[in-house]
């Protein structure tokens, strides 16, 4: 029998659908093709959460080790496409830092220094598009800050960011990318070669070259550049989308700033910034209602995982009391859980306090508005924003 016809749904959904406004599609492949076959994508698309995570947690039959991954043909391999001994020898030297207790002691203050610069910058005028200009430079700054590269401005790591997710992104679609995404890593390796053999510098990337040889410290910086850029610049953009689109949470939020933990974590869950994650069948296997065969890409949707119904209540609804909503898998699960969950928590959390506190009368511009949009990667284009400027 054929895919299309044992999964009718999955024959019908189509790429921009998902990339436009994904939920209802994905609710119902939930409901009726936990795992089915997409023609479009040419792989499977895992959406209930119990299936998510068993293809998470099994790097043994569902690997990230594979020619067609597409980060590891713009920056070659890391501890993103790798796995096992070869996997943990790569992610260790980075993992320190990384740590509850070390990411408070090492990066709050210069979050909060951060925010603040920013924010004064934009207060006076009354209105911005904070996503490029609050919470990507944001981003930039703790990533640059955490890596310790020597000789770059943010201005410069974000043109080189920008660069590497369009060029993963164009790969994702089946488009061939073009020399940007190339020629921004030589020069994310070759910063990364100077930090290493500067005496004077002592960060991160430093003691990561006591470990591993330069092109893989490189690959690796470019992999924790990139996850923690896009990861947190939509965490803060999504995150304040929701409480703004949402003024009976936002008003609980402002009288109870213990409740920005779970706006963080129930805006992680109803729209994570990394709307899949993929992984290549090792070997024959059946998951869910469907015989998956060796070389198959199954691709786990943490967006449809994170609104089951089985596990979230009433999933569609913003919640910031929601008991559950720790359960969100926008981090992923098992072995290539994000490194950098913990400060990209931190960061999102700081920066949204500071955005509630300086910026009275916060609210979107009715002119303006925005909805997240993306394949892989999910926020708004832009979110313009009003407030009450000091007089």
């Amino acid at each position: 029998m054929s895919t299309a016809v044992s999964f009718p749904l999955g024959a019908s959904t189509t790429l921009a659908e998902l990339a436009r406004d994904p939920h209802p599609r994905l609710a119902l492949l939930r409901a009726h093709e936990p795992v089915s076959w997409l023609p479009e994508l040419n792989g499977w698309l895992v959406t209930r959460r119990d299936l998510a995570l068993d293809v998470m947690r099994d790097a043994t039959t569902f690997t990230v080790d594979d020619p067609r991954f597409t980060t590891a043909q713009v920056v070659g391999p890391s501890m993103l496409s790798l796995d096992g001994a070869a996997h943990t020898r790569h992610r260790d030297p980075f993992a320190a830092p990384f740590r509850p207790r070390r990411v408070h002691e090492g990066f709050a203050a210069f979050i909060e220094q951060e925010t603040d610069r920013l924010l004064t910058a934009l207060e006076p005028a009354g209105a911005a598009e904070l996503r490029r200009s609050f919470a990507g430079p944001l981003a930039v700054a703790v990533v640059t800050e955490a890596l310790g590269l020597v000789g770059t401005t943010t201005d410069t790591v974000l043109s080189w960011y920008d660069a590497i997710v369009r060029s993963v992104s164009d790969i994702t679609a089946g488009l061939e990318a073009g020399p940007a995404g190339p020629a921004a890593y030589a020069q994310l390796r070759a910063a990364v070669a100077a930090t290493v053999t500067d005496r004077d510098a002592s960060s991160l990337l430093v003691s990561a070259a006591e470990q591993l040889e330069l092109p893989e410290v490189a690959s690796n910086a470019a992999v924790l550049m990139f996850g923690g850029i896009e990861t947190t610049e939509a965490m803060i953009t999504n995150a304040l989308l929701h409480l703004l689109d949402n003024p009976g949470q936002l008003a609980l939020v402002q009288a109870d700033s213990s409740l920005l933990d779970g706006a963080v974590e129930e805006s992680l869950r109803l729209e994570p910034g990394a709307a899949v994650v993929d992984r290549y069948a090792t070997r024959d296997t059946v998951l869910g209602p469907a015989t998956i065969h060796r070389g198959d890409l199954v691709s786990v949707s943490l967006t449809g995982a994170n609104r089951d119904p089985a596990v979230f209540a009433d999933p569609d609804r913003f919640d910031v009391r929601r008991a559950e909503a720790r359960l969100q898998l926008a981090f992923a699960h098992g072995p290539h859980h994000c490194l950098a969950a913990h400060l990209a928590r931190l960061e999102t959390r700081i920066a949204l306090q500071r955005l509630l506190e300086r910026l009275p009368g916060l609210r979107p511009d009715p002119q303006r508005p925005a909805t997240p949009y993306g394949l892989v990667f999910r926020k708004p284009d832009a979110l313009h924003v009003l407030w009450n400027a000091p007089a």
